[in-house]
């Protein structure tokens, strides 16, 4: 019998055996990384997740995250001045306390699944520390592949990672549930709150549990808000650069030092480390990329060619990284979305995100940001609204949508005979 669970964000469907479960998923992840196909066993989160980690160059035999974590004192000045601290006491209150007997670790961490706390059972804390998942270290997907709160972050997205769904070996004995933590104004994630033992914290209830706690978290950002005990932006960094990449090929930078109109290739690059602020470094950038061969001869003179046009204040190196923080409109459009503001998102929705490029990150956060549009209005769409999304070009064909227009539509619409004729041809 093989397990199928292909579109959850929980690890244990209704039934699942564990130990069953535990099985299949480490011969998925064997086969996987033999063949490089995805195996059909495997949900689609984590399906996706793998490859993404692979084509970034994640080890899976690594013992850890692959990127340097904060020494202490850097670690306690980022902590004292980051909003996640102000939601600690009650991360401690719901999650930390209740648990004290429970062999369970809590992490808090950034809107870059750099971990800011852990704390719970000792030993199971000394066991995280030959795994690398200790305070400072950073688990996002490019730094430790498949991870609850690193592919959450990714995803914005709650979710579980059960055993070897986890794309690094060493930690395939754990499993962990994770939310990200959102900005109560503007919708950025800014921070990720994970649960981290064993198998049990693959269970249904244990997600459930740290999505109460984000709500609290959240909740507690917006009274702290009001009250004027935080600041008006608490999410960390203020943009002052923009980036245009939905509906153009060729990205526009808007930053104090003008506005460039970028070159294809460019556009991608400058996408990217808009979309990683750390930076990353050359066989990084280039596997986002798909440029495989000569990867670092490659990516060194073209960030040469970017840096020259956008100037060393702008494009710094020793990780390639944005000197100003910038915001996308396609950022923007990810906010809106959760929030709420559908009507808004469509809006400042024109097209899709650089729609000739075929770079495999790009590609991602293309359909990311596509079908994440269309659940909402799927979901919660009103028929004005959907209507506005079948007229676009392209979308005419959009069975999913069309039914749930003609499903809004009020029974004597005019617009019901076309709908109905668009999607007979559709299904033809």
């Amino acid at each position: 019998m093989t397990v199928t669970y292909a579109a959850s964000y929980a690890a244990w469907p209704p039934g699942t055996d564990p130990d069953l479960l535990r099985r299949d998923v480490a011969r998925a992840h064997e086969e996987f990384l033999t063949t490089g196909r995805p195996p059909r066993p495997v949900r689609d989160v984590v399906r996706d997740s793998w490859q993404r980690s692979l084509r970034g160059g994640v080890d899976p035999e690594a013992d850890g995250p692959r990127s340097p974590g904060l020494g202490a004192a850097e670690l306690r000045d980022y902590r004292r001045q980051h909003p996640m601290a102000a939601v600690l006491p009650v991360v401690r209150s719901l999650l930390v306390e209740p648990a004290q007997d429970s062999d369970q670790l809590v992490a808090v961490g950034d809107e870059h699944a750099r971990l800011l706390w852990v704390e719970g059972t000792p030993g199971l804390a000394a066991r995280a520390e030959r795994i690398g998942f200790v305070e400072g270290a950073e688990w996002a997907e490019d730094a430790a592949g498949t991870n609850a709160p690193g592919t959450a972050v990714a995803l914005g997205r709650p979710l579980q990672i059960y055993a070897g769904e986890h794309f690094i070996r060493p930690v395939h004995p754990w499993s962990c549930s994770a939310a990200p933590v959102r900005d109560p104004d503007t919708g950025a994630v800014i921070g990720v709150i994970d649960l981290t033992g064993g198998d049990h914290i693959a269970a249904p209830h244990a997600l459930a549990l740290v999505r109460a706690t984000v709500a609290a978290a959240e909740a507690e950002l917006r009274l702290l808000r009001l009250r004027g005990v935080l600041p008006a932006a608490s999410a960390p960094g203020t943009a002052t650069a923009r980036l245009e990449v939905l509906a153009r090929d060729r990205a526009r930078l808007t930053s104090p030092y003008g506005t460039v109109e970028l070159s294809p290739r460019h556009s991608e690059i400058v996408f990217l480390l808009a979309r990683h602020p750390r930076g990353l470094g050359a066989d990084a950038l280039a596997a986002r990329l798909h440029e495989h061969e000569s990867a670092r001869v490659t990516m060194r003179a073209e960030m040469s060619r970017l840096r020259r046009l956008l100037g060393p204040q702008v494009l710094g190196s020793r990780p390639y990284r944005l000197l100003l923080p910038a915001a996308t409109d396609a950022d923007e459009v990810r906010a809106l979305l959760a929030r709420g503001a559908h009507r808004r998102a469509l809006a400042r929705y024109p097209g899709a995100l650089l729609p000739g490029s075929d770079a495999p990150a790009v590609v991602d956060a293309r359909e990311e940001l596509h079908c994440g549009l269309r659940r909402a209005l799927r979901d919660r769409g009103d028929a004005g609204l959907l209507l506005d999304w079948l007229d676009r070009p392209g979308n005419h064909d959009d069975v999913e949508l069309l039914r749930a227009a003609l499903r809004a539509l009020p029974r004597e619409s005019p617009r019901g005979p076309v709908l109905r004729a668009l999607l007979d041809r559709a299904r033809r």
